[in-house]
Parts: structure tokens; sequence; C-alpha cells
């Protein structure tokens, strides 16, 4: 389940650095030189089911012959399976673990200088994205005696565009249409272009809103005043209207004198809710913001901010006119939330910082961290310095057994190389000053460490401490944390490729680890003037066959009969954790696993022992095998979170295009997917599944070959429903232009379903009533992003790198054609070839054309979409 814009040429620099090489022994690898590698993907179609073909091309720049034995080219990939060659080849490619791969010469292997040489290959499941290919490439040379004796970096590394049918499409079966700027146009004819009265000037949008024909100056003359409690509020409204508009209103509390901006706390109960309710009146002679509570309060400053206009953020001009207005508003889930792996790919403290303020614009309330994985520990934890020290970089090794972070995701090989993002991590200092910043911004932030499975990289940084102290003497130290059973034989293949990534849950040593990372990050909390409450224990996607053939595990089932199984092992430790922690006062989150036992044909199915544990499970699945999932456990009477992976997995790509970044193994994911979402009748809003095809879950009897009824959410469980989440995996981003091009605009829609009352299409039964309520809800919607919200980002905290949406155009009898997804953009050509800059010719009508046409989309900030070619032909 954990499972770049991509149109400039920063997103793929990490391919074409290098690092220092090792020192080599003086020999005639000391010379090599450059060897150029250029990777093609050939075809999906094979013939064999879920089989794609592809090649290597070696070409040697260098002095040096190329034999079966000096050298080996390493890397990462999509972690999938590889097949045998069906022909023989000079070189095989080999799965080490996880998304680490090695090309191998094979016997008689020659490359002379000068020459090229062609290696083909089979893998499984398809590769239809620029970002599946090859990463972080480097060679090892090796001496006569097999000794690695050199490593490089590959300087020189092509790959050929993926552009026919058979390499875009994934199957026979796939029936998601390829993107073109034609299929654009037809999809876009549904738009039209509103008045800006039509617009909403707040999202997400508020439960009421009267707005007034006039506006009101506010100007340096004002203040901002505030009641006792609403100090930090008032700075920092201050703060953010100096920034966007060069207001510089002082802050004071006490009585309001003349025209002021005045915060106070009132109470107030809107749409039946009162936590985070406010009120906001923007008058002649003054703007009130009041909230039932401080977050309230904090959420009428957002949406005061929303009301700026956009001419405001240009100038900077000291004064600003608003629209007098009065808002009622609440939200309808308390729980409002962003997940973000920083382990597969690390963010730094400051992209944390400017994620938060994002977050908190648009009243997003939850950030779950998910600061470990099998590919990175990212949090500085007191008298545990390996889990840093090892488990916050990677580089390569002698092999996946060796005591350290083999590379991933295209990190290469060689520790803390700059511009790659395997290593870096949080020091305490750092994350204090992460969860101030986020309290400030009322954003809880929910802290992860995923056990049993995905835990490679602790593993490994508690056996570096065990060798370590190993050699010291100390042996009852060097177990005191250790997390593996030794001797453990078993055999298993995760999601993500790994065959060492699960932790022997026989050991005590590896609840007392947990233990101490708990407290310790209680700790930070405590140092932060906050309570730890509320902690994420992942749980998800342990592989079938871990345990199978560990002592220690069949030691521990001897023990307790009751197990029965292996596979029960999981919910062993989950009851372990859950009595251990319970005298800290903490919710237990976990992934829906932790709410689920697996029956002996592998299936699951809810399990009722932890309804009342105080144990919260978050589920992902909406599509697959358990479409129902979510609400047979809120029926069951457990509280969830929805976090559907078909409308809010971020970093899944916008679209099919194969330069479009991102995953697919659930689909796509467009702004429009996480706005369309009723989160109580999640059926209305699931329309496809992975591939495309159609799904009717709504009347639905029995689902695919398992025949399962769908469960629909009882109302009585509707208080289940604790709120929505959206996640970003962070496999494919690599750095913040990255993240914020993955999660901008998703995420705005994504506000709206979490924070905005009920929508009148959400409870019609009709499709063909619904269908046309939802077109024009989201056209009114689309509105706001193309001449709202999207050039407003361009201005927040310094400017977001969102996406800009290309245009929709086509050519018919020599007259061009084109329109935008959002309403609100302008259309910019050339037909010379040239990129369009806002310079180029505006499209305003079809105009007649000779030849190719070149098109990109503009927002009014000036920020444009990737381009788009197009020719009658």
């Amino acid at each position: 389940m954990n499972a770049t814009n991509p149109y400039t040429l920063g997103f793929f620099v990490l391919l074409l650095l290098s690092g220092t090489a090792c020192q080599p022994k003086k020999n005639a690898l000391a010379t090599t030189g450059k060897i150029a590698v250029l990777w093609e993907l050939v075809t999906n179609f094979t013939g064999e089911k879920d089989a794609f073909y592809a090649r290597f091309q070696l070409t040697n720049h260098s002095d040096v012959n190329l034999d079966d034995k000096n050298w080996a080219l390493f890397f990462s990939m999509a972690p999938r399976p590889i097949l045998d060659n069906q022909t023989e080849q000079p070189a095989r490619l080999h799965h080490i673990n996880g998304d680490w791969y090695v090309l191998k010469p094979d016997k008689n292997f020659h490359l002379p200088p000068g020459e090229s040489i062609d290696i083909f290959y089979r893998g499984v499941e398809a590769v239809i994205k620029e970002t599946d290919r090859p990463l972080g490439l480097y060679f090892v040379f090796y001496d006569d005696e097999g000794k690695e004796q050199k490593i490089e970096n590959v300087i020189e590394y092509t790959w050929k565009p993926f552009v026919s049918p058979d390499q875009i499409n994934r199957n026979e079966k796939d029936e998601e249409p390829i993107p073109t700027a034609a299929l654009s146009y037809k999809n876009n004819l549904d738009m039209t272009d509103l008045s800006s009265a039509a617009v909403k000037p707040i999202i997400p949008s508020p439960v009421s809103l009267v707005m007034d024909k006039d506006s009101v100056e506010v100007n340096n003359a004002w203040a901002i005043y505030f009641e006792k409690g609403l100090e930090g509020e008032a700075a920092y409204l201050a703060a953010a209207l100096k920034e966007a508009t060069g207001l510089d209103l002082k802050t004071q509390s006490g009585a309001p004198q003349g025209k002021a901006i005045r915060l106070l706390q009132a109470p107030l109960v809107v749409n039946g809710v009162a936590h985070e309710a406010y009120a906001l009146n923007i008058m002649a002679n003054g703007i009130d913001i009041s909230g039932s509570d401080a977050a309230g309060v904090f959420y009428g400053i957002q949406s005061l901010r929303a009301c700026i206009p956009l001419k405001s953020y240009a100038s900077r001009s000291g004064t600003l006119r608003l629209p007098k207005l009065q808002v009622n508003d609440a939200p309808r889930f308390a729980f409002r939330g962003l997940h973000l792996d920083v382990s597969r790919n690390f963010q730094t403290k400051e992209t944390i910082l400017r994620t938060l303020d994002l977050l908190s614009f648009y009243k997003i309330n939850r950030f779950l961290f998910y600061t470990t994985e099998d590919e990175g520990w990212r949090l500085e934890i007191k008298d545990l310095p390996e889990l840093t020290d090892v488990g916050a970089q990677r580089q390569h090794t002698s092999g996946k057994e060796a005591p350290a972070l083999h590379p991933a995701y295209g990190s290469g090989p060689f520790a803390k190389e700059e511009g790659r993002f395997g290593h870096g991590y949080y020091s305490r200092t750092d994350f204090i000053e992460i969860l101030k910043y986020a309290t400030a911004r009322h954003i809880k932030i929910i802290p992860e460490v995923n056990f049993p499975g995905h835990a490679r990289a602790a593993i490994k940084a508690m056996e570096a401490r065990y060798e370590r102290l190993m050699k010291e003497g100390k042996e009852d130290e060097a177990n005191e944390y250790r997390l593996i059973d030794p001797d453990d034989k078993s055999v298993y293949l995760s999601a993500q490729g790994y065959q060492d990534n699960v932790v022997c849950v026989a050991r005590e040593s590896v609840f007392h680890f947990y233990e101490k990372v708990v407290d310790e990050i209680a700790t930070l909390y405590q140092e932060a003037g906050l309570t730890l409450d509320e902690f994420h224990t992942g749980g998800d996607e342990v592989p079938e066959g871990a345990w199978t053939k560990s002592p220690m595990a069949m030691a521990l089932m001897r023990e307790h009969p009751e197990i029965k199984d292996p596979k029960n092992l999981q919910t062993y430790f989950l009851r372990e954790l859950v009595k251990r922690l319970k005298s800290r006062n903490l919710q237990l989150d976990g992934w829906e696993e932790v709410a689920l036992a697996k029956k002996a044909d592998g299936k699951y199915e809810p399990n009722p022992e932890f309804v009342n544990a105080n144990v919260v499970p978050y589920i992902w699945n909406n599509i697959f095998d358990y479409p129902d999932l979510g609400y047979r456990l809120a029926n069951a009477g457990y509280k969830v979170v929805l976090c559907n992976v078909s409308n809010f997995y971020f970093d899944l790509a916008y679209s099919k295009d194969p330069q479009e970044p991102g995953l697919y193994w659930a689909g796509f994911v467009d702004t429009r997917h996480s706005w369309t979402f009723a989160p109580y009748d999640m059926f209305k809003t699931t329309k496809k599944n992975s591939l495309g095809q159609k799904l009717d879950l709504e009347t639905v009897k029995g689902y695919e070959k398992n025949k399962i009824i769908v469960e629909h959410l009882k109302p009585q469980a509707r208080k289940n429903i604790l709120g929505l989440e959206a996640q970003v995996w962070c496999e494919t981003v690599k750095g913040r232009d990255m993240l914020e091009y993955y999660v901008l605009p998703k995420l705005v829609g994504f506000a709206e379903s979490a924070w905005a009352a009920e929508r009148s299409w959400e409870t019609v039964d009709d499709k063909t009533q619904r269908e046309k309520l939802i077109r024009d809800g989201w056209n009114v919607f689309a509105n706001s992003l193309g001449k709202r919200e999207l050039p407003r980002l361009h201005y927040l905290n310094g400017g977001y790198n969102y996406r800009v949406p290309p245009p929709g155009a086509v050519i018919e009898n020599g007259e061009l054609k084109a329109n935008v997804e959002y309403p609100g953009l302008t259309i910019h050509y050339t037909t010379d070839g040239t990129e369009p800059t806002i310079a180029s010719p505006r499209y305003e009508k079809p105009v007649a054309v000779k030849g190719p046409v070149v098109l990109r989309s503009f927002d009014d900030a000036g920020k444009g979409s990737h381009r788009v070619n197009v020719s009658s032909e």
C-alpha cells in the first residue's frame, strides 16, 4: 500500500552526478574512464502474462577491456521479480534486495574499448513511467582476485522515451486511455468559465458565507486586538499579513480602539459542531474573528487570508482591500490529515516546515510523520546512535547481509553524496522545533514507528550496535535491543522486494526497543511542551512466510499454543504492544492490518479483539479484494480513518503520461479524484479499478471472483469515521520541488472533502442526476483553482511548486482549437517548435495554423504547465 515536475531537467540531475570514487589500487582499472549506459523499455506486450521486455546498452569509452569478471553494474529499479532469459545474453540481471539490482557479465563476456553491447532482460509487471527506469547507476570494478577495487557513478546515462501503445499500456486489459492533447480537449469541453461572483473566495468551502457588494480598506492605521490566550494567533496573523501584503499591524490586548481586527473566543456551534468552529465578519468598521476555541480563531484567520486579492500579493503595497462578508464555519471531520514518508527519500526540516504552513492554510490538522522504514531511520534517538549513524544513510555494501543500508531509490553508492536523497535525519532539536511549529498552527504530529514489518533500517542499525558491543565484550548490552533471530531461515519477499525486513516478535528485546523509542519520542514532546497521546504502529504488509523457520518463533508458539500459526504472530505482536504501552495512555494507530485476522487460506477478516483497546486502523483499501473494508470495520465498532487509495494517495501519478512522475499500482489520482469523495457512501465515487476498468460497487452483490458481498456503512456507525487522510509515499519523490508537485493542487481537493459540509450530490441515488451535480460542482471548484488557488500558491510562503495542468488541443481542418482543465488559466502557443512563454501568442479562439503547434497553459502568476504538441495528423 505504501506502496517532479518531470518537465525540468533539475529532477533528473541526480542521475548525472558522480561522487568521489573509492581510492583504487594502482593497476589498469585506475584508467577505466567512462562506460556509457542506455536503457530502453522494449515492450510490455511480450505474449506472457504481466511480463515486460527491456534492454541495456553498454558502450565502452574507456581504454580497458571489460571481461566476465572485472565489472558489475548496480542500480535501483521499481521492485519486481526478474524472469529467466529466454535467449542467451552476454550479462544477466539479478535482484539483490528491495529495489537493489545488479547486472553481472556471463561467461565469455567481452567489451573492448570503443564498442557497444546490448543486454536484454524480462521482468514481471509493466513498466510505463520514466520514473520506473533504473536509477542511481554505478559500476563496481574488481581486481583479479574478485575483490572490489573501484566504484564509479555512471555519468553517461540515457534512456529512450516511452512513445508506443505497448510501452504506455500495461497489458491488454488496460482500459485507462493514453493521455493526449486531443483527449484532454474532449474532457475539458465540460468546463465553463464562470463569473468572479460564482467563484468561491474560501477553500475549503465554509458552511455559510454571505457576501456584500461593498469592500473595506485595511491599512497600517489598523491594529490587531486579541483576548488573553490568543497571543500566538495574533502574532501569526500579523506576520502573515506583512509577508503577503506589506501591512504592518501592531498587536494589542484589551478593548479595541478604532478600526481593528478583533480576535476573541466565544461559544459557537456551527452545523452541530463546536470544536474548531469560527465566525468571520468583515465590516466597514473592523473585522471580527471569533472561535469556539483557539483553533477556531486560527481557522478564521486562514479564511481571512483566503480573501486577500491576488493583486495585493503581487504589489505588497501596504494596504489591503477586502470584501465585506459574513462566514460561519466548522469542519465536517475532526481528523483531517496528511501522511508524509521521509524514509524512502529524505525531506529537509525546512521542507517539513513549509509543508506544515501549507497544511494549516487549508485547515489540515493532523500530520502523520513517517520517519522509519526499510530504507531509512530519520529521527535521532538518545542512547541509540546507530539508528542515525547507520540507519539514516545508504551506500554500496558487499551484500544485503552487511550491517548497513544498501542503495535504494537512486541514492547511489556513496553515503551523504550531494544531490541524492538517501541520507539525512532530524536531530532531537530539529524534531522539537517541528513539533512547536506544528502546534502553533494547530496541527497535531503523530509519529510512526512501523513494526513488525518495514523495519529493515532499525534491524540493520541494531545489528551494527550488536557487532560493536560484542567486540567490546558486552554481550548482555549487545542483545538489549537486538531485533532478529540470527538463526531464522524463513524465506519471504515483502511487497517492496525485501527478504529481511521483519523483526523477531519472539524476542523480548524487540519490545524493549519499541518501548525505548516510544519513551524517547515522548520525552521530545515533553520538551516541546506537549504530551504524546497518539502513536502510529504501522503494522502493514508483513510478508507471507515470515517467522516460519525461526527457532525463536517456534519456541514461542510452543509456549503459546493458542497462536496456532506463524501468520498469527502479527496479532500477537500488537496484543503485546497494546498491553505494554497501556500505562503510557497512548491511542495506538495502525494501518488496516492491525484490525484484521488472517485466516488459514491467507484471507483477512475483521478481528474484534482490539475494538475497545484504543486501536485506530487507517484504511487504504477501496478497490481491491476488500473494497468495503473501512465500512466493515466501522460497523464492527472500530474508530477508523479513511485513506482511500483511489482518491487520496498523492504519490500515484496524475495521469498515465509516461513523463508524469509517480506510481500507478492502484491507478491514477488527480485533483478531481481527491475532491470527488463521498465519505459515507464511497461506492458512489469509486468508479474504476487500477486498470481503468469500470466498477459498479453501488449495486454489486458479489465482487469479482471472491464473491464478496459489499457492506455499506450503517447509520449508527457514521460516528466511527474519525476523518480522512491523504498519503504521500516517497519512493519516486526526490526533493522539495517534486514533493510539492505531487501534493499540489491535489491537497486543495482533499481539503474540500475533509472540511466542507456534505455536498448535495453525495446523497443523490439517481446516477444521472448525481453525475450532473458532480460535474456542476467540479466546474465551480475548477474555476476556483484556475482563478484563485493556483496563482495564490505562487505567492504563499515564497511560492510552492504546484502543478499547472497542460491544455487540451486539436487541429481540425487547419484550425487550432484549445481549452483548459481549470477555467481562468490562459493558453500560449508557438508554431516554430519553440517553448511557449507568457509572452508568446495567446490563444483566445480557434485560429488557422499550418504545421504542428506547441502549447502551454499559464496561471495569473505566470507559472506554466509542461508543453503539449499537436498536429493535424
